[in-house]
């Protein structure tokens, strides 16, 4: 079992209060319906160098950066599928190459070093990223709670909402349950419009009239900054310095 996907399109964030959440909800309803997965806990093991160089390259905010991660939409078990995702984004563009494949299959190839299982345009893409960046290995994992909405009309536009953003540095297994330390204050929400082109009027005017903005939001980079400054880490880093 496996299968592919590309994306392209813009992905822009903003942070709501539960009153600003409620107030967009109510404008959706009759625009937007729940996806196919609906209200979901996702789980995200990110991939980087033993130095972090990815994180740190995209913290940099260059006009092309990229991400590896391995996703899944529950506790994944030995033949459920988790989702092998390339993300690179370029002059404010997202470009998403996606590999489906049971989670034993991943996570060999990933733990084991050895090709992906599947011959194809995105595994040869994702093949490259690894061999460019060398010795990859999970450097969080995130979890966080989503509802995702489509467009009622068929077309492209989605809204996500993702709440309980969660990171740990251990324990790095899509198969586990979701806990660890919050990225998100109480009673906050990650909005994310995700869209081949403009926004719809009618989320616009809303957005305008709630006194919503778009907010740079990165949660493996977010987490990453957390855990440099975390006692662990700092000392960590003191003694790697003192050798």
């Amino acid at each position: 079992m496996s299968y592919q996907a590309t994306f392209k399109r813009y992905e822009i964030k903003y942070l709501l209060t539960s009153r600003q959440k409620d107030a967009v909800l109510q404008a959706m309803q009759p625009y937007m319906e729940l996806d196919g997965y609906g209200r979901t806990t996702i789980r995200n093991l990110y991939y980087d160098t033993d130095t972090y160089r990815l994180i740190r390259r995209s913290l940099e905010k260059p006009v092309y950066k990229e991400k590896l991660r391995i996703r899944s939409y529950q506790a994944a078990s030995a033949e459920d599928p988790v989702f092998v995702e390339l993300k690179k984004k370029y002059l404010a563009v997202v470009y998403k190459r996606r590999l489906v494949l049971p989670q034993t299959q991943a996570m060999a190839s990933f733990q084991q070093g050895l090709p992906l299982p599947v011959h194809s345009q995105i595994a040869d893409e994702i093949e490259y990223f690894r061999a460019y960046y060398g010795s990859l290995h999970p450097a969080v994992f995130l979890s966080y709670e989503r509802e995702a909405f489509r467009a009622l009309d068929g077309g492209e536009f989605r809204v996500t909402f993702d709440e309980n953003i969660l990171y740990r540095t251990f324990d790095l297994s899509l198969g586990s349950e979701a806990y660890g330390t919050p990225l998100l204050d109480d009673g906050q929400t990650l909005m994310e419009i995700k869209t081949a082109g403009a926004l719809p009027l009618w989320m616009s005017h809303t957005l305008c009239r709630l006194g919503v903005y778009q907010s740079s939001f990165s949660k493996y980079g977010l987490a990453y900054q957390r855990m440099m400054t975390s006692p662990a880490m700092t000392t960590q880093r003191r003694n790697s310095h003192a050798c």
